[in-house]
């Protein structure tokens, strides 16, 4: 299968980031009176508008960025972000393909998820980048005349910021961030908020998923003696998470604890592939396997892995990443829309 971001479909590509855009910065600025037209398209000019106090100013990663007023077209670079703009009441006229839309399928999967089927209702946006892709799509998220682009859960470089930068406010991903995708899903979702001009809202959606962990972990306190991970199997590859990750995260976050001897092979990424020596950094208490049906099955049929303990004893969650009630697109995703979702789920395939 294609790695990617949120259920380990794609690498690391930033090398190849500015060698995909063809159009020099000042044409790209320059190129946003063009859109598609269609009533039921995100880019139509009926977008509603963010309320809330503006200006706002707000630091990231690559420096300072003003909104100085309510955002009507805003543009989704980051792999979830669009997830938590609509969290607010905003329709992205830009997104990104998080998984492959099955060739032929309309509307896109990613809009038809059961955490924000009704938030996009008929709404069609556009795709400005897909998992696999060296980069955003400049010339296309320019087109769709944006006054602000939302950068945070990306891993976009200095460069990429500044090229989008031209093309309207861009805010990247937290200060504090030192690696791609390793900001706790709460700072993200307060980081996209205020950028909105949301403060406010974001605090109160964050402390209800937070009181929902909270409540998971009183109720199951067995959680807290047992070590566990999440992980994939990918290119014949038993592929843990790290604790940063969202799903390690959201695996301590209903008490669980983590396997952090991950985060050492993993060296920065979000993700490791085991070489067969190592699958004994997955012999924990529980194991949390993110996978479609027929990578589950190639992973089932692996000797180390149905040796391990916790295969033998039955404690394996079987998670269905974008198939079937896509619990595991739930988990990996980690927004506000979709965390309410993964903790009731998750704590289900635990108990």
């Amino acid at each position: 299968m294609l790695l990617h971001r949120t259920t380990l479909k794609r690498s690391r590509r930033l090398a190849a980031l500015l060698s995909a855009a063809t159009l020099g910065v000042g044409l790209l600025a320059g190129c946003g009176g063009s859109d598609s037209s269609g009533s039921n398209k995100a880019g139509d000019s009926t977008t509603t508008a963010a309320a809330g106090a503006f200006p706002v100013t707000v630091e990231h990663a690559f420096g300072t960025t003003e909104v100085t007023k309510a955002p009507e077209r805003v543009v989704s670079v980051g792999y979830t972000d669009d997830q938590t703009i609509l969290a607010f009441g905003i329709k992205p006229v830009g997104m990104v393909d998080q998984y492959p839309n099955p060739a032929g399928r309309s509307p896109d999967i990613n809009t038809q998820w059961p955490w924000v089927k009704d938030k996009w209702g008929d709404t069609k946006p556009e795709v400005i980048m897909a998992n696999g892709d060296s980069g955003p799509n400049y010339e296309k998220i320019a087109a769709l005349r944006p006054d602000l682009i939302i950068a945070v859960y990306s891993e976009i470089d200095q460069a990429a910021y500044d090229k989008l930068s031209q093309i309207a406010p861009t805010v990247g991903r937290t200060k504090a961030e030192k690696e791609p995708f390793s900001a706790p899903w709460q700072d993200n979702a307060l980081h996209i908020a205020k950028a909105l001009g949301k403060a406010e809202e974001g605090e109160k959606m964050v402390a209800d998923i937070q009181g929902q962990l909270d409540a998971a972990k009183k109720a199951h306190p067995e959680f807290a003696d047992q070590k566990a991970v999440a992980l994939s199997w990918y290119e014949n590859s038993v592929a843990p998470f790290t604790s940063t990750d969202v799903r390690g995260r959201l695996v301590t976050g209903i008490g669980f604890t983590y396997q952090t001897e991950i985060d050492k092979v993993a060296d920065g990424s979000f993700y490791t592939k085991l070489s067969p020596e190592r699958i004994d950094l997955v012999d924990v208490d529980h194991i949390f396997v993110i996978n479609d049906k027929a990578d589950t099955d190639a992973l089932k049929k692996f000797k180390l892995f149905a040796n391990l303990d916790a295969v033998k004893k039955g404690k394996v969650s079987y998670l269905l990443d974008s198939e079937g009630p896509a619990v595991g697109a739930a988990i990996s995703q980690g927004t506000l829309l979709s965390m309410p979702y993964a903790i009731d789920e998750l704590v289900k395939s635990a108990g």
